[in-house]
């Protein structure tokens, strides 16, 4: 995959909305048509307690997470990616959509502090590969940059 261009297309796409949510609505969109194999993409966003679902594309979702509980809390816990190749298998994953067979979480930071994270899932077996993740992770600093979090609604 040619993770530069996809990059730079979603660089244009991002900064040319009018508004935050306009912008994550469709930085979800793009994930879900350009990364095969996804069946969820987005975002949930940090009200300073818990994690929020923000704009996505896929199945019903959470509506909110804790912090520290499932492959999403645990990423904005520990400010670090998380990916699981198999969540049947892992004890803390929380199952919203039951054909999700891995997953991959981006902590949003910006100026040091979490806002969200950036949440993608797959009917797949170890989907995540990491030309996919570093893609993720680049995408994710491409929104946190160019998204405006302050002003979204949570």
């Amino acid at each position: 995959m040619q993770f530069d261009v996809l990059l730079a297309s979603a660089a244009e796409l991002i900064e040319n909305q009018p508004s935050a949510l306009s912008a994550l609505s469709n930085a979800s969109a793009f994930l879900m048509d350009n990364i095969p194999d996804l069946n969820w993409a987005g975002f949930y966003l940090f009200d300073g307690k818990r994690l929020v679902v923000g704009p996505f594309q896929g199945h019903v979702a959470c509506a909110e997470i804790l912090i520290g509980s499932g492959v999403c809390g645990e990423a904005a816990r520990d400010l670090v990616t998380r990916t699981v190749d198999d969540v049947t298998t892992y004890s803390n994953h929380i199952a919203c959509d039951a054909n999700s067979r891995s997953e991959a979480v981006v902590p949003l930071i910006r100026d040091g502090v979490m806002v969200g994270v950036l949440d993608v899932d797959s009917p797949l077996h170890a989907r995540f590969d990491a030309g996919t993740v570093r893609f993720l992770e680049r995408f994710a600093d491409l929104v946190v940059k160019t998204v405006d979090f302050s002003g979204l609604p949570v």
